[in-house]
């Protein structure tokens, strides 16, 4: 029938709802749902339809179920490794549509990656130099594969050496992004060497403690890869 609505199923209904008090903190990490028979009486709705729910919360990384006398659903601990998974399929769903392109991505970067420079100089810690440094590679002899994932890990270990969570959590869905075989198919002879020698350049600036220099070396990073892939 013309303009006609379909409701959404009952499941859906119930999950939706169950969503919003985990989302926004009605129900906290760590806190056990209402039992399967509560929930029955308390939605109105079928054992079945509840399960269905529980089901559908637990595929997202929401809740969590266990069995025996002290099992139950219970609201799931945040994860930043599952949360940057959702990110980077969402990433490469839009990179894949005509809406967004490379340069989108590089704009995000710099807006991320020039700060976080920053503070890494600030509140970087030895650990956390070891780490980046563990991230670098040797364009000599390296192959593709592995510098892309090299690169990949320095930028994820400078943002972790800012100290805060969540630039380790929006940059890492960045370099899990697909954008195709075109963005590392037809690179100028050199441009490993330079990606290299800019990441030896940022670390000596972490090293040294100098936010000033770290900044500037991150935009330049980023200024070289735009004007190559442009």
């Amino acid at each position: 029938m013309t303009g006609s609505t379909v409701r959404p199923p009952a499941y859906q209904l119930l999950a939706d709802e169950l969503r919003a008090d985990i989302t926004s903190g009605r129900l906290q990490p760590g806190e056990r749902l209402p039992p399967e028979p509560e929930l029955c009486v308390k939605t109105g709705v079928s054992r079945s339809t509840v399960r269905e729910a529980l089901r559908l919360l637990a595929s997202q990384h929401l809740i969590v179920t266990t069995r025996g006398v002290t099992g139950g659903s219970f609201v799931a601990h945040p994860d930043a490794e599952q949360l940057a998974d959702a990110l980077a399929t969402g990433f490469t769903l839009l990179s894949n549509s005509a809406d967004v392109g490379l340069a989108d991505l590089l704009e995000l970067r710099r807006a991320l990656e020039v700060p976080a420079a920053g503070l890494a100089a600030v509140r970087r810690d030895d650990e956390h130099l070891l780490e980046i440094h563990g991230a670098l590679f040797d364009p000599a002899i390296d192959d593709l594969d592995t510098m892309l994932a090299a690169h990949a890990s320095f930028h994820m270990a400078v943002a972790k050496a800012t100290g805060n969570p969540l630039f380790e959590l929006v940059v890492r869905p960045l370099y899990h992004a697909s954008f195709g075989e075109d963005v590392t198919s037809d690179l100028p002879p050199g441009y490993w060497r330079q990606i290299d020698a800019d990441h030896r350049l940022l670390l000596d600036c972490l090293t040294m403690h100098d936010a000033e220099s770290a900044t500037k070396a991150a935009a330049r990073h980023l200024d070289y890869i735009a004007a190559v892939v442009r």
